[in-house]
């Protein structure tokens, strides 16, 4: 693998209404992770909710795992605070990316901060763009992806609704979504 300066850093963009957005982001975690690569995972809306990415994150030393919000909108039924705990991760994300110590980071769920409007598409791009090292690769998820965040993004997917058990009151199963 080449040295981090060489490597020129990606940022892919998973959005849609569609499943599978997070999980393809996980799915990258552990390929970057068995390459010897540092990777961070940041959770904007996942807090005390347990999933097995998470548990087996624990089982690398290179993976760095922060679930940090307070939960889905429709739990926590607080904007104010939705809002306060949004930006605070977001300070938090800025601050890690800018150290240079990751060759990966996920935003698990940053675009719906931004459909929210707790977060712009243009201060995430412009920090993208600007402030990133240049070697580290960055995953946003979540669907609503901001024009601003694809108008940067290298690579943007949009997963696409055909069928979901959950229409047919088949709730998550553990082991496959979460």
């Amino acid at each position: 693998m080449k040295n981090k300066e060489q490597v020129e850093g990606l940022i892919l963009v998973h959005t849609g209404e569609g499943k599978g957005k997070s999980s393809s982001a996980f799915g990258m975690v552990f390929r970057a992770a068995g390459w010897g690569m540092r990777v961070l995972v940041i959770q904007f809306i996942k807090g005390k909710w347990q999933t097995g990415e998470q548990h087996a994150a624990a089982r690398f030393d290179n993976i760095e795992w922060h679930a940090l919000g307070d939960g889905f909108t429709w739990d926590t039924q607080n904007p104010e605070q939705d809002l306060k705990t949004s930006r605070d991760i977001w300070a938090f994300s800025r601050e890690k990316i800018e150290t240079g110590d990751y060759d990966l980071v996920v935003l698990d769920e940053i675009n719906y901060c931004c459909a929210y409007q707790w977060l712009t598409g243009a201060e995430i791009a412009e920090f993208l763009l600007e402030r990133r090292p240049r070697w580290t690769h960055v995953v946003l998820t979540g669907r609503g992806a901001p024009e601003e965040v694809i108008s940067a993004a290298h690579t943007v997917t949009e997963m696409r609704k055909i069928k979901h058990a959950f229409d047919n009151g088949i709730l998550a199963v553990k082991g496959l979504e979460f």
